[in-house]
């Protein structure tokens, strides 16, 4: 009997943080969603962290729900990343091979050339892409192993974001008990957990609509291609619906998301619904076509930035699957039926794949909940990394202490970063604690 694996995915989003458990089975490779949590947050703009006490108290609530419903406590999360500091340049790379056929070395050590990437002291690089590789002068080429040459180069893409911003995701993680295994680009997350390699091989490109940002990615020939990041989404819908409606955030954006269509077209009966009053105000009654003439102008507006950045990206001519829409916008009601008049493409709603329809699998096969879902996956993609690198970090723990003369304060053994199954006892004594 295999020993599942649990992995964590967090992400921390403007108006929400989400947490997801999947404990994968490394025998079977099936991957079974055991546990989620979701809780309000407001200590993000735009995908920054601009109050890291709110933040870090979302965390901790996401975290104990989903440790309730999984029965795990969990200590090692992968983090989403996002925002308009996000940047991306180009580098390349070459090495001499130490054989006439090019091995899993060449290929490594061409991988460790390209991540020697010089960036300023405010960037922090997350992620370094291979485009194409080049053999001997012959370009072009996708997977050189086990390929005969002499000399190795390879085209890459760099992805780097704010040193400030990232370090501040870690502290938000940190103070809520956390330790982070990764921080990955969100695009990337949602591209993992929704799309299909055939959609990659052939074209396609993704636009996960958050509450602060609008994360898009393009992939091509199975490779990331092109990625940005737009600082208008979700929320900004809801801001709308506030200062027409005059109602609080919390009032808009359950009527947005309860009664809200991204066209005119896609309501089939026009009702009526209560919006509630303020500071002892009557409600009024308001009708989804109204209230559609708010919503419609402002996700036009999204869908035509998403656009812009198809046309910069030089691939528009390239993406035969088309657009893929993801992100809590996207279960806005017409939210396709609009994207596929602005974009004038074939558009998919992008649900997390992969899973049965029993459990909470049901509960997390929803756009709002594709980032979160990917990063679990990028987890279990990276296990043998991070393994690596907390070995390394005990390991350099231990060396130090040994080295440590007796008068100098002893050094603190190294945190065991670890998930274990939380008994019976422990999780009865926790629902007495927050009776």
């Amino acid at each position: 009997m295999s020993i599942q694996e649990i992995h964590v995915g967090l992400d921390i989003g403007t108006t929400k943080v989400c947490v997801v458990v999947t404990a994968f089975d490394p025998v079977r490779k099936t991957v079974e969603v055991i546990g989620t949590g979701v809780a309000d947050c407001d200590g993000l703009k735009r995908g920054v962290v601009s109050n890291i006490s709110k933040t870090a108290e979302a965390i901790k609530v996401a975290i104990d729900r989903a440790e309730q419903q999984s029965g795990y406590k969990l200590a090692r999360v992968v983090i989403g990343v996002s925002g308009e500091h996000i940047t991306t340049t180009h580098t390349r790379g070459i090495v001499t091979t130490r054989t006439s056929e090019i091995s899993q070395e060449d290929v490594r050590r061409l991988h460790d050339e390209l991540h020697q990437v010089n960036v300023t002291a405010d960037r922090r690089i997350l992620h370094v892409i291979p485009q194409d590789y080049i053999i001997d002068g012959q370009d072009g080429i996708s997977d050189p192993l086990g390929m005969s040459g002499r000399r190795l180069e390879a085209n890459a893409i760099v992805i780097t974001a704010s040193s400030s911003a990232v370090e501040n995701i870690y502290k938000c993680a940190e103070r809520a008990g956390l330790h982070v295994d990764a921080v990955v680009l969100q695009s990337i997350a949602s591209a993992m957990a929704v799309l299909d390699e055939a959609e990659k091989e052939v074209g396609v490109a993704i636009a996960d609509i958050g509450g602060g940002t609008t994360n898009m990615a393009i992939y091509k020939d199975n490779v990331l291609r092109y990625v940005s990041v737009i600082g208008i989404a979700g929320q900004r819908v809801t801001d709308d619906i506030v200062a027409v409606l005059g109602i609080r955030n919390t009032d808009a954006e359950s009527i947005k998301v309860q009664y809200g269509h991204a066209i005119s077209e896609s309501i089939l009966r026009d009702v009526h619904f209560q919006v509630p009053g303020i500071g002892g105000r009557t409600p009024t009654d308001l009708s989804k076509s109204i209230l559609c003439q708010v919503i419609e102008p402002r996700m036009e507006e999204i869908y035509d930035f998403v656009l812009a950045r198809i046309h910069e990206s030089g691939l528009s001519h390239q993406l035969a699957a088309g657009i893929v829409i993801t992100g809590g916008c996207a279960d806005l009601y017409g939210s396709e039926l609009l994207a596929q008049r602005t974009f004038r493409l074939p558009v998919n709603k992008g649900l997390p794949r992969g899973f049965g329809s029993d459990g909470f699998a049901r509960e997390v096969t929803t756009p709002a909940h594709a980032t979160a879902i990917g990063l679990t996956l990028y987890s279990i993609d990276h296990e043998h990394e991070f393994a690596k690198t907390t070995a390394q970090q005990q390991n350099m723990s231990s060396t130090s202490a040994t080295h440590n003369p007796p008068e100098s304060q002893p050094a603190q053994p190294a945190q065991q970063i670890h998930v274990e199954k939380r008994g019976l006892l422990n999780r009865v004594k926790d629902w007495f604690e927050n009776f």
